[in-house]
């Protein structure tokens, strides 16, 4: 049976949405970063690691049917080489794309062989993804479908959880919240505490932990806290897939910033939501697993095989698809310039 869709915003206009196969394209994108960097997991070397990533993801990518364009990357052209905001990305053949790549979310996780070390790459029509240049953090409230309509991030701590435990039918001491453990975020944490709900630490990949609080089969209810902006806008591409909601609000770090945030016309009382981070439907999430974790297990190597897992997801349907995928490594030796072998 094929797959029904409405027909897109974008096309009314005369320009080209992205194809729906476009998915399991972006997905082999994913597998190949993730299959890089597991090589490196638990050797302590967070810069191998993510150099591997963003190798083999910048090799892959270039083959997609896409005409796309970096606007979250590994930073600017001078200080990454490759994946650089504003570079040109996919074989130019296919729609003209915003993409959000982070080839590692949780290096330090990999470098630690840690859980929840994840690559991803999002993609939604050229235009449609929030800029997130102006300041580098966000402070941020996710959630899943049941309570996406409950929540408010300009609320107290204790009134989010009770809406959503009353979403889910449950009591606040059934809730668990994702929050990184920074310093930061001391008052959250005790705000929480107060409330008689869990806290899941997690030390990197907010974009992970994103999903997870959007995810029934996770344990996680919410994730709360300031985390990185390109992220957020990363996670939310997710979330359109997924029914859930992010909430944001930019968290200028020091006073420089602060005033260079005002220059640039940013309202910095403005909750950011899930259409003004990415303003189509017409969106592709692909994440594969690095390291174990509560949302997919991790890379394994055995004797002439990689065996991988993936979430792959799709803004406009809303499917969610899980693949594991079997990569026989003596056939990618014969065609592919990635190096699965050894971790160089």
């Amino acid at each position: 049976m094929s797959e029904q869709t409405s027909v897109p915003p974008a096309l009314a206009t005369g320009e080209r949405a992205p194809d729906r196969n476009l998915a399991l394209e972006l997905v082999r994108v994913t597998e190949a970063a993730a299959m890089a960097a597991a090589r490196w997991v638990g050797r302590g070397d967070k810069n191998g690691a993510d150099g591997a990533a963003v190798n083999a993801m910048r090799q892959l990518i270039n083959t997609v049917s896409m005409d796309g364009t970096v606007v979250i990357g590994e930073g600017e052209k001078d200080n990454a080489p490759m994946l650089y905001n504003g570079e040109s990305v996919g074989d130019g053949s296919g729609a003209a794309c915003d993409v959000a790549v982070d080839p590692i979310d949780g290096t330090r996780l990999t470098a630690l062989g840690m859980p929840n070390a994840v690559s991803v790459i999002a993609v939604s029509p050229r235009g449609s993804m929030y800029d997130p240049s102006a300041v580098f953090y966000m402070d941020k409230l996710v959630t899943g479908p049941e309570a996406a309509d409950a929540v408010d991030i300009n609320a107290p701590v204790a009134v989010n959880i009770q809406a959503v435990a009353r979403a889910k039918d449950c009591s606040p001491s059934d809730v668990t919240v994702v929050v990184l453990e920074r310093p930061r975020h001391e008052r959250l944490v005790k705000e929480i505490r107060e409330t008689g709900a869990r806290i899941k630490f997690i030390t990197d990949g907010d974009v992970a932990g994103a999903i997870m609080a959007a995810r029934r089969d996770t344990g996680i209810d919410m994730m709360m806290g300031i985390g990185g902006t390109p992220e957020g806008i990363i996670a939310a591409c997710a979330l359109k897939c997924l029914g859930g909601v992010i909430q944001g609000k930019l968290w200028p770090r020091d006073d420089d910033e602060h005033r260079r945030a005002l220059d640039a016309g940013h309202d910095l009382d403005r909750v950011l939501t899930t259409d003004d981070l990415v303003t189509s439907d017409d969106v592709f999430f692909a994440a594969s697993g690095i390291t174990d974790g509560e949302l997919m297990a991790g890379v394994r190597y055995r004797s002439g095989v990689a065996v991988t897992h993936s979430l792959v997801m799709r803004g406009r349907s809303g499917t969610v698809r899980k693949v594991e995928s079997e990569h026989q490594l003596w056939k990618l030796r014969a065609y592919s310039a990635i190096n699965f072998d050894t971790a160089t």
